[in-house]
């Protein structure tokens, strides 16, 4: 089945009305820039794919993995497609999330030390009507 800018965007609409705990708690813990400032959005659209989390001025994708993703060829691919187009992807497993919320934010904070990956042309379905914003973080 080949899935639709329309049909992605309703779907990852509908993720961010109805997400798992997981996420829940790791939003609270993203959301309204608290970690270091970093403007995080959740349930991004990405070519054909949804991102849990992204922090578009460092280029980094944040995944909560529940159990179905141990070993999951469709993250594989998932993620060769992202790196591609110049993401970087940390995932953590739920039980992380849950249990050492302090060791996913330092990791999160580690990786967006680095420089900022200049900004590249983002697929469309990121430009949004005005395009990439100088800044934007």
């Amino acid at each position: 089945m080949t899935t639709t800018p329309d049909r992605l965007r309703a779907f990852a609409r509908s993720m961010r009305r109805e997400p798992v705990a997981t996420e829940r708690t790791l939003w609270r813990l993203l959301r309204d820039r608290r970690l270091d400032g970093l403007k995080f959005r959740r349930q991004v659209p990405i070519g054909r794919w949804v991102a849990d989390f992204l922090c578009l001025r460092h280029r980094l994708i944040v995944e909560a993995d529940g159990p179905f993703h141990e070993e999951s060829q469709r993250d594989v691919e998932r993620d060769a497609w992202l790196r591609g187009q110049g993401f970087r992807i940390l995932r953590f497993p739920n039980s992380q999330i849950e249990n050492r919320p302090h060791q996913v934010l330092a990791a999160i904070l580690a990786a967006t030390t680095k420089t900022p990956t200049p900004l590249i042309p983002l697929p469309s379905s990121l430009a949004g009507e005005g395009g990439p914003r100088e800044g934007a973080g």
